[in-house]
C-alpha cells in the first residue's frame, strides 16, 4: 500500500459493533451491528434521540467501554484486544473527554484541574505548568487559573474541562453532550472552541449531542436511532 493510500485510511474504523446489557433478566440491545469510518481531521456529530445508543458508541470508540462483539479500530489499535491496563494507558496518551456535567474537583482550582492529568507523564512541574497555562489561554481563561469551580459560571467550568481534556495534546477529543447544561451563549462559546481545535490545531472531535444547532457546527452528522446507524 502507498504512503497516499495509507494516510486515507480512516482513524476509526467499526464494523458489525453491538452492546448489549443485562437489563432485570432481559436483554438490551443498545448498539447493533453498526459500521462507522472517521477520517482524521473530522469534526463528527452523532445525533439521535434519547437512548439511541449514541453516548454508548462514543464510550466504545474512546475506550471507556467494551462492545459486546464486532470490531472496533481506533488510530490503528483494536481496542477488542487491549487489556484494561493497556486500554487505561491508551486512552491517556491518544484521548481527551469532555463530559457534559464538568466533572471537576471543586477543592482544585481551575489551573489545578487542568494540571491533573499531566501528573501521570513525566513532565517537569515547570512543563506541566506550561501545558495547563496554554490551554487556558486557548479556552480563554488565561485570568481565571486561581479560580475554583464555585467561581466559575457553568460556561466557564466547560470551557475549563475543554482545557483538560486537551492539556496532554490527544490526537482525539470526544464530547458527550457537551452544551447539554448550558446557556445559549456558553454553548456557542463551548462549541466555538470545539470548532477552533478542529480547524486550527487539526484535532478529530467526535460529539454526542441531540441538538440540531449544536451539530451545525461539525463537517460531518450520523444519525443514530434504536441502536442502528442510519445511512
Amino acid at each position: 500500500m502507498s504512503t497516499v493510500e495509507e494516510a486515507r485510511q480512516p482513524i476509526v474504523q467499526i464494523r458489525n459493533l453491538r452492546k448489549v446489557f443485562a437489563h432485570g433478566g432481559a436483554e438490551v440491545v443498545a448498539l447493533d451491528n453498526v459500521d462507522l469510518d472517521v477520517q482524521a481531521g473530522e469534526f463528527l456529530s452523532l445525533m439521535g434521540p434519547s437512548g439511541s445508543g449514541k453516548s454508548t458508541l462514543l464510550h466504545i470508540l474512546a475506550g471507556i467501554d467494551r462492545p459486546t462483539s464486532g470490531e472496533c479500530w481506533v488510530l490503528g489499535r483494536d481496542l477488542c484486544d487491549l487489556s484494561e491496563d493497556e486500554l487505561s494507558a491508551w486512552r491517556s496518551e491518544h484521548i481527551g473527554f469532555i463530559f457534559q456535567s464538568f466533572n471537576l474537583i471543586p477543592v482544585l482550582t481551575a489551573f489545578e484541574n487542568v494540571e491533573m492529568p499531566l501528573l501521570l507523564t513525566n513532565l517537569s512541574r515547570k512543563e506541566r505548568a506550561e501545558h495547563a497555562r496554554t490551554v487556558l489561554e486557548i479556552v480563554g481563561l488565561g485570568d481565571r487559573m486561581t479560580h475554583y469551580p464555585r467561581q466559575l459560571s457553568g460556561g466557564q467550568e466547560q470551557r475549563v474541562a475543554i482545557a483538560r481534556a486537551l492539556v496532554t495534546d490527544p490526537d482525539m477529543i470526544f464530547a458527550d453532550e457537551p452544551t447539554g447544561d448550558l446557556d445559549a451563549r456558553s454553548a456557542e462559546d463551548a462549541l466555538g472552541i470545539l470548532r477552533k481545535l478542529n480547524r486550527d490545531f487539526g484535532k478529530t472531535v467526535i460529539m454526542v449531542t441531540h441538538d440540531p444547532k449544536a451539530s451545525t457546527y461539525a463537517t460531518v452528522t450520523r444519525h443514530l436511532d434504536k441502536g442502528e446507524m442510519l445511512p
